[in-house]
């Protein structure tokens, strides 16, 4: 089953318009004005990730609200960054490698981690919320399932390759 959109709340509806356009190569589809209260209204900026499914933003204009909101979802909840985050498909490591050099060109650091089951590269969007796209490069075997359902039980997983890391820096510098 696919999902519609994912939407989340920015405070800087430029940057994030910016980004999500030139770095993560979507289109911005719809808006909505919408009354929120008696003196409050936001607007819902809606982007096409590229297979009709949609990623969401909203602005929001309400004096009862601290302007400084965090948007930074897991560091707001005080756990790291990573913890949740929005992870995008790809079809390819071609794919994956051309997602990267646009987010490279836009400006932004990528990480890049071979998890030995999928290929992945990340990057921090203007809200702090990290975003991913993500290719898997094997099938799933009776081996993973067994593991996964142990890991319910079982803290034990460490017989397994850590996952190899590569920084691509804006700037060209790369490194692992």
């Amino acid at each position: 089953m696919s999902y519609h959109h994912v939407a989340i709340a920015t405070r800087d509806m430029q940057a994030t318009h910016k980004f999500y356009t030139e770095a993560m190569g979507f289109e911005l589809v719809r808006v909505e004005k919408a009354q929120t209260g008696e003196e409050a209204w936001a607007k819902h900026f809606f982007y096409d990730t590229g297979n009709g499914e949609m990623m969401a933003f909203w602005e929001i204009h309400d004096n009862s609200i601290d302007a400084d909101f965090p948007t930074a979802i897991s560091e707001g909840l005080g756990l790291p960054k990573w913890a949740n985050h929005i992870a995008f498909g790809k079809n390819s490591t071609e794919e994956l490698d051309t997602a990267r050099k646009r987010i490279n060109q836009a400006g932004y650091d990528v990480t890049e981690i071979d998890h030995h089951w999928c290929t992945s590269i990340y990057v921090d969007d203007p809200n702090g919320i990290m975003v991913e796209f993500c290719v898997t490069t094997r099938a799933f075997d009776e081996e993973d399932k067994r593991r996964a359902l142990q890991a319910l039980s079982e803290d034990n997983l460490s017989d397994e390759p850590p996952p190899f890391i590569q920084m691509h820096k804006a700037n060209g510098e790369n490194r692992t």
